[in-house]
């Protein structure tokens, strides 16, 4: 499997070290404005394979992307101090407008992947620009949100994540809704798990829980200026699934037909990701107080998406 990653900052660069220690790709190409950048990213990452996977890891220009069967859109321009949100948006509608053509020319029928934040309008955007299917343009949405959500659930329980099954869904962002009403362990609620552990979920735990899944990005970027580390991991977990057709379900971020009554929208929902992408989408039973926090989440993004002009 080869996958391109456009970017090499230190998302992108991240993004490929993990492929190269999951050993999720045969041949990883970074691309980067910087051509300096992209070499020396590619060169240190090489200097891993021998105690990881013999990955094949370079960098080129757009044409080195030909024949990937996925490419990572993690390239952007980073906000100016006193920038509107907007003006942010905007500037990198323009920077996509550049990119994914050239990506395109060279790999036509690759998965494109968005990592480039904000997350949900980038991918909303790159779709537009693209004009190809839903299922072949979706962003890393919420998949590192659900991460921290089952890592934090698992610790308080006193059980491994992986055995935690709940999700985040809407935004990357402030307006995200955690699924509460639906985590699972082993089977059971997590409510009954809690409390056959004899380690609650009262109103004061779970707000706890709540506050650090959407306030851990601010923790971190306070502490060294950004987060790549988690979201590195996560996007080559998405690039695995794709290239083992899975058809694992990931929280990831595509456009959906209509949600809570906001139509042609695009947040993270669960869904089936394989060989060629996005393969279908599952919209969870919420109680109340979810769906309505959904339906603000998907309102947010769809008027931020719609305020970009390309």
């Amino acid at each position: 499997m080869k996958v391109g990653v456009v970017g090499a900052g230190a998302v992108g660069s991240s993004a490929a070290y993990a492929m190269v220690l999951q050993g999720t790709a045969d041949e990883i190409v970074l691309t980067d404005l910087n051509a300096n950048l992209a070499a020396a990213q590619a060169q240190d990452i090489l200097h891993a394979t021998p105690f990881a996977h013999s990955n094949f890891v370079r960098a080129g220009g757009y044409d080195a992307l030909a024949g990937a069967d996925v490419v990572i859109l993690a390239a952007g321009v980073a906000q100016r101090p006193g920038e509107a949100r907007l003006g942010l948006l905007e500037r990198n509608a323009a920077v996509f407008g550049k990119i994914i053509p050239a990506v395109l020319g060279a790999a036509p029928d690759a998965v494109l992947l968005v990592a480039s934040n904000p997350v949900d309008v980038m991918t909303d955007i790159a779709a537009r620009i693209s004009g190809l299917p839903d299922g072949r343009v979706f962003g890393s949405g919420t998949i590192l949100d659900t991460a921290r959500f089952r890592s934090l659930l698992g610790e308080h329980l006193g059980v491994s994540s992986r055995s935690v099954h709940a999700y985040v869904v809407g935004e990357h962002g402030d307006s995200e809704v955690l699924w509460w009403s639906g985590a699972a362990v082993g089977g059971l609620s997590v409510i009954d798990v809690a409390t056959q552990l004899g380690r609650p979920l009262n109103d004061v735990e779970r707000a706890r829980i709540d506050e650090d899944v959407r306030r851990a990005a601010d923790r971190i970027i306070a502490g060294k200026g950004a987060t790549w580390f988690g979201i590195g991991a996560g996007l080559s977990r998405i690039v695995q699934a794709i290239g083992r057709n899975e058809n694992a379900l990931l929280s990831v971020s595509a456009r959906a037909e209509n949600v809570e009554g906001v139509v042609n929208v695009t947040l993270s929902l669960p869904r089936i990701v394989g060989a060629g992408g996005i393969r279908g989408a599952l919209l969870p039973h919420f109680d109340s107080a979810e769906r309505a926090a959904l339906r603000d989440s998907a309102r947010i993004l769809k008027q931020a998406a719609e305020s970009v002009k390309l």
